[in-house]
């Protein structure tokens, strides 16, 4: 017989329910998360967080409960809106939060307030007192207590940010010292300050770039499919002259700033000729690369083409496919406000608690403490999960167009056939995917903020091991999510729950592991040609446009926003187009296996994929059984058919 597994596969036959252990363990997750933020709302984090609070526990705008041995609190603070800093500047890095007592006043400083007598005035006349509850107006410049329970001065003029009723000093200056702070690694602030003056100057061209690359994405995936054969020496070529050209375009630079640069002796133009140098070296190194890789890939190219033009016909037939990308980000998106508002909310959530320095603070007490563990859990496995239900719906989409003869009968619309049939019968599936990965995601994210905590004591051996365990778990992550891909596809062909799935593909996997190999390297070589290509094509309009600033240095801060957009934007894009090809070549596998194209056992394949069997087939019998790599390399295929 011509079974070699245990099971045949019958192609979207029946659908039935699977995994719904994991579907409702899902669920019960999902209300977990949805309890929290609950209970954050409920012991009033929520009011916390959007009215603020003073230093002694009272929330503003509102009449407060007193808290056990502390003198201000409890107070009625109706008419005090806002909330106010009494040296907003003062911040504390190291526990994210403003070293600075803070007050409930009715009105923010709308002017700079330079001495004790300007506040005193600004309180008479405005009513809004900025100085500690216990001290009247009219001692604020007598009582002695006032250096310590008043602002610092002069008191910068402050607005409130809208919706956190927080006054907030104007001129963020005090703030940008911080954030220089932060980026130790520039020694020379001057270079920051260039830096992010060349961003602020090049903004609009840095959006129209930004577009650009979207509208190049869109391009490429429209014309993928009419030169699929074509495209990869296009690409190649592509690739070879933007590669030469840039590298050229850097010497050139470079030769004439050497020309320039030796009438003038200046320091600038010294650190300019420098980074050209170094630009043009990375780029020569990068090329070589390339040409070497490109020698070593041009062999197994003919199966990979023919994939590719029929994934080129599947967005033909399902152009909602090339949309597939914003929804997702777009749900992504809602779920991560989501996330962050809910953090913000556990932040301020807990019971009033006397500090060291006689203020309150919000602690959480007992098992508490460890929501934050499962909030933390809640973003990996819900986005995985997210990332997951698209994988599922293009799996579902693909198999259906190739496994329905007459491409009339497809249903009217592929994808929401697929989102339906994921929805009524596979989310546990999807569920169970995604945990799996959540739980390599999880340690290997425990393991990183160690290596980071370790950074500063040289412990080289320990790090080095630390180094390894990331490495070898994030190769773990990448075959398991490939794994997930082919098992998502198994699932939609099949319905069968995702272990079985999982068995089946990988089966299905090994026996074709040469061919694996070679659409794995050579389309993602592709498809990564692409995204370098729109990198590439994106960078030089970038470089075109940015040319007339004489400052280079400036050059790299926008260059490089731009080149990461047009990467991640490409990367979305693509990154369907390699699923849509990996999830055929599953069917193409599946389809070689059990049928052979004798009567009652018919291809589904495409007559592309056809012609690529009928030469492989040919190719094989002139090469003989034993010699050649091409007839070692379908041997898998060809043996089924004939067992």
């Amino acid at each position: 017989s011509h079974k070699s597994s245990k099971r045949e596969w019958k192609p979207l036959e029946d659908h039935s329910c699977t995994d719904v252990p994991w579907l409702l363990l899902f669920i019960l997750f999902c209300v977990g998360m949805g309890f929290i933020c609950g209970f954050s709302i409920a012991t009033g984090a929520a009011a916390r967080l959007l009215s603020g609070y003073d230093s002694y526990g009272n929330i503003c705008g509102q009449k407060n409960v007193k808290v056990e041995g502390i003198d201000n609190s409890g107070l009625d603070l109706t008419h005090k809106k806002y909330v106010f800093f009494l040296d907003p500047c003062n911040i504390d890095l190291v526990h994210q939060k403003i070293k600075s007592l803070a007050l409930c006043v009715s009105a923010c400083p709308r002017k700079e307030l330079k001495t004790l007598a300007d506040i005193q005035k600004f309180a008479e006349t405005n009513g809004s007192a900025l100085c500690s509850y216990e001290l009247e107006q009219s001692k604020y410049t007598t009582d002695p207590r006032a250096a310590k329970l008043c602002p610092k001065y002069p008191v910068p003029e402050s607005a409130p940010i809208p919706f956190f009723h927080r006054c907030a000093p104007v001129n963020i200056t005090c703030y940008a010292k911080f954030a220089e702070a932060l980026i130790t690694f520039v020694s020379d602030s001057s270079v920051l300050h260039r830096l992010i003056s060349g961003v602020m100057t090049s903004k609009e061209i840095i959006m129209g770039l930004c577009l650009l690359s979207l509208v190049l994405s869109m391009i490429l995936m429209v014309i993928i499919r009419y030169i699929s054969r074509v495209l990869v020496w296009i690409l190649t070529i592509l690739v070879i002259l933007g590669s030469l050209g840039g590298t050229g375009i850097l010497w050139w630079l470079y030769a004439k700033q050497r020309i320039s640069a030796s009438a003038a002796e200046t320091q600038i133009a010294k650190g300019n000729l420098q980074a050209l140098l170094i630009y043009a070296i990375s780029a020569t190194v990068f090329t070589v690369i390339l040409f070497l890789i490109m020698l070593i890939m041009r062999k197994r190219v003919a199966l990979t083409i023919a994939l590719f033009h029929v994934a080129g016909k599947v967005f033909i037939h399902l152009p909602l496919l090339v949309f597939q990308p914003f929804w997702t980000f777009f749900v992504l998106i809602l779920f991560w406000t989501y996330w962050i508002t809910v953090l913000l909310f556990l932040g301020t959530t807990g019971s009033p608690v006397p500090n060291e320095e006689g203020f309150v603070e919000f602690r959480m007490v007992g098992p508490l403490k460890y929501m934050w563990w499962y909030h933390v859990v809640g973003l990996i496995w819900i986005s995985e999960f997210i990332l997951a239900c698209q994988q599922m719906t293009v799996a579902g989409a693909v198999v259906t167009y190739y496994f329905t003869r007459e491409k009339r009968n497809l249903p009217f619309t592929p994808i929401l056939a697929s989102v339906n049939r994921l929805v009524c019968y596979h989310l546990g599936t999807v569920a169970k995917g995604s945990f799996i990965i959540t739980l390599v995601k999880i340690p290997r994210m425990i393991l990183m903020y160690i290596h980071t905590q370790l950074k500063g004591k040289e412990n080289a051996c320990a790090r080095c091991m630390l180094k390894a365990c990331i490495c070898c778990l994030w190769c773990l992550e990448k075959c398991l999510t490939y794994l997930n891909q082919n098992a998502y596809t198994a699932t939609a062909i099949n319905s069968t729950n995702f272990c079985t799935s999982a068995k089946d593909a990988f089966v299905i996997l090994v026996e074709n592991a040469l061919r694996v190999a070679a659409i794995n390297t050579v389309g993602d070589f592709m498809l990564f040609l692409g995204k370098v290509l729109i990198v590439c094509s994106t960078g030089l309009a970038g470089i075109m446009l940015l040319n007339y600033q004489r400052d280079y240095t400036s050059w790299v801060l926008p260059l490089i926003i731009v080149c990461l957009f047009a990467f991640l934007v490409a990367h979305c894009f693509l990154s369907i187009y390699e699923m849509v090809v990996d999830v055929l070549f599953l069917c193409f596998a599946i389809d070689t296996k059990y049928n052979d194209g004798s009567p009652g056992r018919e291809f589904y394949m495409d007559k592309v994929l056809m012609e690529f069997v009928e030469d492989s087939r040919r190719c094989m019998k002139e090469a003989g059984r034993g010699g050649g790599a091409e007839s070692r390399e379908l041997k898998p295929m060809v043996g089924a058919d004939e067992e």
